[in-house]
């Protein structure tokens, strides 16, 4: 049996590498033999921190006899969802037609053209309280393949085709106005848990996109109540068995309505996120307890997920030895003294692309506001590595990489949208327009050919949703297929790709006002506009994206002198630590505090908000704006506008 998983690139495939079934990693090969034996696939999707992968990798992929049955009549494909979130994402939604209980390990078995039949999560290796044992989910599906396949194949083809054409059609609805992003909030509010803080009941969720959305400066009679409601619940999380006290950072989620029982697996995207929303709680009511969470947050990204390349990895597990045996979550529930004396759970040291963009730009402007300037330096380190490693010599991303070689899964929408958004989050606080010119250039790739000039060239593979194409086209065995969903407007733990090149879009139109990154930012809210109003727990990054497009862009530039006199006098250097110290916390939609120099360097290269702008009488000068109309200058704290 040839070990076709030992040099996967994925450490979750790795982790399947020794075991006795004869797995593929994803690809045509798996689907080519399928094919030549005439028989089904197995396709085994999860990640490398899931709990129930773990256990159901011991309990099952592990024994001899259940490995013999998925040898004789089945091919078995091993995936890892977070390299390939297209695979997962396209087997999840024809999942749906099988069982309510969606989730990982996903298993799904689907005829050599790639079309599902049936689907399961977790099947445990004997009967179990009513559960049938995967080898008896096996038979199953032998059965019904070898008795009754034409009634299989056309219900796998009919589900196929049902998928693509809810997946092709268009929600093209108007943009929400004030009172609908009202009526959202009020929605959220209808489900916080007023006794213990949260949503809904159990398991509790961070919810952290939720919180974008509730903290977007915007006019309203709700916005002030969506700030309460996000101050209230973040506070409570922080203080909650959710948050690890001893290293910083959030876990997964928690099994029980007072947060307690958390599923202890630390997630980058999770942290990321809440991490901004911890810094923008501060700086609209600055206090004791967000900045320390926020700090601990910090130091979780840098100290234990960001990796030697400079990278951040994808999480840290749950599971880990204690006194000799595997524990779930018995590292964690030590105190510092305790933790000292184990090896921690390990770390996923894959480096995701799109990832990676939400923890550089959440660090980013959290050392603005925070005033932690070694933040900001990690947050370049990983912006370098990732942009070196990952951004082909044809402007095309890769998904991943994994000790700096690069996986061969294509890269998705929210890879694109996700490290645009944070490299001019990263350019902003830097000052460096080198970052800003690689987002708007990776934003132009994904622009259809309706919002981009006459001398663009596209990729033709890839069809419009939205406004944005990917380029490369997508995964190609899904295409093949015709599985690929092109997309995917659903947001669950992080922002869809669309809501992320939504996002970026705008904060590019803020920046250069080119009317065709604002007509891409309204597009992305049109999309999904009717399911986010209607779920709006599910959709907080697009509702912050519509709350951003219901007022005036403001921008907040402050410049000074590319030198500092030695011998200024102490006056002006007061007035300009003041000035430096009232923009940090400003909630503006741009805020850059530039030199001479680097405002010319970004109104050279077409970021026309930088452009004429010097600073007055060698002092850090601010010039405020609303939608490109901008006051006179001002070098005087006092005199600058509220926002």
């Amino acid at each position: 049996m040839t070990n076709r998983l030992a040099e996967a690139m994925s450490p979750y495939l790795r982790s399947h590498a020794e075991q006795p079934v004869d797995w593929y990693p994803w690809g045509p090969e798996a689907f080519a033999e399928a094919a030549r034996r005439d028989v089904p696939l197995l396709v085994s999707i999860g990640y490398s921190t899931c709990h129930w992968c773990h256990v159901m990798a011991r309990e099952s992929f592990s024994d001899e006899h259940i490995a013999e049955l998925l040898r004789r009549d089945f091919v078995a494909v091993k995936v890892d969802r977070e390299e390939h979130p297209d695979v997962d994402a396209s087997y999840l939604a024809a999942a749906g037609a099988f069982t309510r209980d969606l989730g990982w390990p996903l298993n799904v078995f689907v005829t050599p053209r790639g079309h599902v039949f049936h689907a399961g999560t977790y099947s445990p290796p004997v009967p179990l309280r009513g559960h049938p044992s995967f080898p008896q989910v096996l038979e199953a599906v032998r059965v019904a393949w070898t008795e009754r396949r034409e009634q299989v194949v056309a219900s796998a083809d009919g589900l196929a085709r049902a998928i693509a054409e809810t997946m092709s059609s268009t929600d093209d609805a108007p943009l929400p106005e004030t009172g609908e992003l009202d009526a959202a909030v009020e929605a959220v509010e209808a489900l916080e848990d007023r006794e213990l803080g949260g949503f809904g009941t159990a398991p509790k969720f961070p919810m952290a996109p939720l919180f974008d959305f509730l903290l977007t400066p915007r006019e309203g009679d709700a916005a002030g109540r969506g700030v309460d409601l996000a101050q209230r619940t973040l506070r409570t999380m922080g203080a909650s068995a959710l948050r690890d006290p001893v290293e910083g950072g959030f876990f997964r989620y928690a099994v029980n309505r007072d947060w307690s029982e958390p599923h202890y697996e630390r997630m980058l995207t999770d942290n990321a996120l809440l991490l901004t929303a911890y810094t923008r709680a501060w700086a609209e009511r600055p206090s004791s307890w967000a900045v320390g969470v926020a700090a601990g947050i910090a130091e979780f990204l840098i100290g234990t997920l960001q990796q030697p390349s400079g990278g951040f990895g994808s999480a840290q597990d749950s599971e880990s030895i204690v006194d000799g045996v595997g524990s779930e979550g018995g590292y964690y529930r030590r105190d510092a003294d305790g933790r000292a004396t184990l090896d921690p759970p390990a770390v996923d040291r894959k480096v995701l692309t799109g990832w990676n963009g939400l923890a550089i730009g959440a660090l980013a402007e959290a050392s603005t506001v925070f005033d932690r300037p070694e933040w900001l330096e990690s947050a370049r380190w990983a912006a370098d590595a990732v942009v070196e490693n990952h951004l082909g010599s044809d402007g095309t991303l890769a998904r991943a990489s994994l000790d700096e070689r690069r996986s061969d899964a294509s890269a998705t929408l929210e890879d694109y949208g996700m490290l645009a958004e944070g490299l001019l989050r990263l350019g902003l606080a830097t000052g460096e327009v080198r970052y800003a010119e690689v987002a708007r250039d990776l934003v132009d790739r994904c622009l259809s050919d309706e919002t981009l000039p006459d001398d663009t060239v596209t990729d033709a593979s890839s069809a419009a949703v939205a406004g944005f194409i990917l380029p490369g086209g997508g995964d190609p065995v899904l295409s093949a297929q015709g599985m690929r969903i092109d997309g995917d407007p659903s947001e669950g733990a992080y922002p869809s790709g669309i809501s992320s090149l939504g996002r970026a879009s705008l904060l590019l139109f803020q920046l250069t006002a080119d009317g065709r990154f604002r007509d891409a930012a309204e597009g992305a809210v049109r999309f999904a506009a009717s399911a986010a109003l209607s779920a709006p727990t599910a959709f907080g990054a697009s509702l912050a994206l519509a709350a951003s497009l219901t007022g005036p862009a403001s921008q907040l530039i402050v410049v000074g002198p590319d030198r500092v006199d030695s011998d200024q006098d102490e006056d002006r250097a007061t007035a300009d630590r003041a000035m430096r110290d009232a923009v940090r916390t400003r909630r503006d939609d741009v805020v850059a505090v530039v030199s001479e120099r680097q405002a010319a360097d970004w109104a050279t290269s077409g970021f026309d908000v930088f452009a004429e702008r010097t600073s007055r009488d060698g002092r850090s000068t601010a010039y405020q704006c609303r939608d490109f109309v901008c006051r006179l200058p001002v070098t005087d704290v006092a005199q600058l506008d509220a926002r």
